[in-house]
């Protein structure tokens, strides 16, 4: 395959030579700017499919020495990044050369990247600050998103947009906020990632997009957080809230919850916190051995009656709200001092149990003792 890099052309090979002589002398040079790109690519996922370093620099990896890096063998070197998204896209970009080894990606992801803030402002203001390809994609050690090393891996996605995105000092010529990272770590979505090992919970690309990455806007950021919270989005879109927030030009879902701080509101805090208490001391009763079969299966009516809560409120109705949060805490109440009586009663078992066990074994040694007298008596 042939492919045109701004003025230099560069062919890719779907094989690697069998002596790749960029590696090789890269590796023996023993400066750690050069032999790391070598080593860590060993395990990238392009050498995996024997791609080697020329098909992204260019050059001739057949020859040893500078000669292999001649301009005219169409070596690059380092990419600009305009270059960054070129490289990658003439592979990433051509259906018929990827189908010959992942079908399943996308490629239309250089047209979507220059759809994004972050293309436009590479494309059209030459910005060179902008992520791009390589800013996201580990350079020589890409892998696939579900590797939980990859820097796409969902629990590493919002670490990957706040190596720019939280530096103050790099971000402050777009005079944007740069707290995003630590709003998001403090949410909802980031405690399911990393509390419950939940990887379909949220990340950066799942509401800003991936290649195509912009900020969602007033109008359609209820449609991005109804794609997972649909019964919510219903009831919030049938409220009086609904059309009033339209008219005001501000968005429904931020507005009451933030953007990245997703957080849980009062009753609901109230409601999940009690049910969570209640939980713990009836299953440390459970594992004691205590009988608490009928207040764990009350407590999962309480379970029903949380979730249910948390879609009540998008209706704005807060009569409603009391109205399903109230039995519900009564519930989780009730439960727990089951829970609590269930613990007393095994705390005194176990006192009984000791204090008998310490009679018992008295009235041992004192048989003991009196055996021995008798048998003293008689000789």
């Amino acid at each position: 395959m042939v492919a045109v890099i701004g003025f230099v052309t560069v062919t890719v090979s779907n094989a690697q030579p069998a002596n790749d002589n960029c590696a090789t002398c890269h590796l023996a040079l023993g400066i750690a700017t050069l032999t790391k790109p070598a080593e860590d690519y060993k395990s990238d996922v392009h050498a995996a499919k024997d791609f080697g370093c020329a098909a992204c620099h260019g050059g001739d990896p057949n020859i040893m020495g500078l000669e292999a890096m001649d301009r005219k063998k169409g070596y690059i070197g380092k990419p600009t990044p305009v270059q960054v998204v070129e490289v990658c896209g003439k592979c990433h970009s051509d259906a018929s050369f990827m189908r010959r080894y992942n079908p399943s990606l996308r490629v239309d992801q250089v047209a979507e990247y220059y759809t994004s803030v972050h293309g436009k402002r590479l494309k059209e203001q030459k910005d060179q600050k902008v992520a791009n390809c390589a800013s996201c994609h580990t350079p020589h050690a890409i892998r696939p998103p579900n590797d939980s090393r990859s820097s796409v891996h969902p629990t590493r996605v919002a670490n990957t947009c706040g190596s720019c995105h939280a530096n103050a000092d790099y971000m402050a010529p777009y005079k944007i906020p740069t707290d995003q990272l630590e709003q998001y770590q403090q949410s909802v979505h980031w405690k399911m990632i990393v509390n419950k090992s939940d990887l379909a919970a949220p990340t950066c690309n799942d509401c800003h997009g991936n290649h195509g990455a912009a900020p969602p806007g007033v109008s359609s950021v209820a449609n991005v957080c109804g794609q997972c919270h649909a019964v919510n989005a219903e009831l919030f879109n049938k409220s009086a809230h609904s059309k009033i927030f339209a008219q005001m030009g501000i968005s429904g879902c931020a507005t009451c919850h933030s953007n990245h701080a997703i957080v849980m509101l009062g009753s609901i805090d109230r409601l999940k916190a009690g049910y969570e208490k209640a939980l713990a001391v009836l299953t440390k009763a459970e594992h004691a051995g205590m009988e608490v079969s009928q207040p764990l299966f009350e407590l999962n009516e309480a379970k029903t009656t949380l979730i249910k809560a948390r879609a009540i409120i998008h209706g704005f109705d807060q009569a409603l709200l009391d109205k399903e949060v109230e039995p519900g805490l009564q519930a989780i109440e009730k439960a727990y001092l089951r829970g609590v009586k269930a613990m007393n009663e095994l705390q005194f078992r176990r006192k009984g149990l000791a204090v008998s066990a310490l009679i018992i074994f008295a009235l041992i040694i004192g048989l003991i003792l009196k055996i021995r007298q008798m048998e003293r008596k008689t000789r």
